[in-house]
């Protein structure tokens, strides 16, 4: 939402400036330009990444327009969700919600909370590392360095994105002075001609310049910008889920492994003791 929010903030400013020093609007309209500098950018971003990559900008951009799925609330369903598992299996011991972790689709425990269950790569996160510890199959040591390896992974992954993005985006501004030497080769042509049409030709080109800074400065560089900071928030996310299983499989009790939880949350996101207490105590082993 804030994605299209800037950019017809940017476009407004840049286009209300233009209009007033009664600049003609019409001239900034070359169809032209576009074909040159928008095709010759897509062809670029073909050229240089598989089509792996391609297809993962297709599913990240809708992710983007959306927002930030984490906030408080967010995290406050995860806090509880921690301790709800935690707390059944101090109870009836880890073997007692093997069959939550082996189907979370279908466990009582996990679909009382939406958020967490709606996040495919969290709740496989959070199992799959549950499930070595009711299999016996890693002592805590082990599980942290494994799921530090998952979060650097998931880290590298959240950030080929931004990067094809960016280096499209430091690509367009030389693309558009491509877009402005053509429409100079074009001007050449009329060297001849009265200066209206001189002057035309030239203010033609100069607009690939200037479309090539705009696209570049005004969107696409702050759009990677944008998928950046979320990929930062899902791990930010996915950090507070490793600390409470880390902490619980070390023997914390569920309320200590909660706040081992909780205290790696951003401030501005991070539900307090006395927000998250009451919901806690809430919640009954089945």
């Amino acid at each position: 939402m804030f994605i299209i929010i800037g950019i017809v903030v940017v476009l407004g400013c840049v286009i209300g400036g233009f209009l007033m020093i009664n600049g003609p609007l019409g001239a900034l309209i070359q169809p032209s330009e576009f074909v040159v500098i928008g095709g010759a950018c897509i062809g670029a971003t073909i050229a240089a990444n598989p089509l792996k990559y391609l297809m993962r900008i297709l599913a990240v951009l809708p992710v983007a327009l959306k927002g930030s799925p984490y906030n408080k609330n967010t995290y406050s369903e995860v806090l509880r969700m921690q301790y709800d598992i935690f707390v059944n299996s101090k109870k009836g011991g880890l073997l007692s919600i093997e069959d939550d972790v082996n189907n979370p689709l279908a466990s009582s425990l996990f679909t009382k909370y939406p958020s967490f269950i709606a996040n495919h790569h969290a709740v496989d996160f959070f199992c799959d590392a549950m499930k070595m510890l009711v299999n016996g199959a890693c002592s805590p040591e082990e599980l942290e360095i494994m799921l530090d390896a998952e979060l650097e992974t998931h880290h590298d992954e959240a950030a080929i994105i931004p990067a094809l993005l960016n280096r499209a985006s430091d690509a367009l501004p030389g693309l558009g002075i491509v877009a402005a030497v053509l429409g100079i080769v074009v001007t050449m042509q009329h060297l001849d001609g009265p200066p209206e049409e001189l002057g035309h030709h030239v203010g033609s080109a100069l607009v690939g310049t200037f479309l090539g800074l705009l696209l570049s400065y005004g969107m696409l560089a702050p759009i990677a910008a944008n998928i950046d900071n979320l990929g930062q928030d899902e791990s930010k996310y996915f950090n507070c889920i490793k600390a409470g299983l880390v902490s619980f499989a070390n023997g914390a009790a569920p309320s200590t492994a909660v706040e081992f939880a909780r205290k790696t949350i951003y401030s501005f996101d991070r539900p307090s003791t006395t927000e998250l207490e009451p919901l806690l105590k809430e919640i009954k082993p089945r």
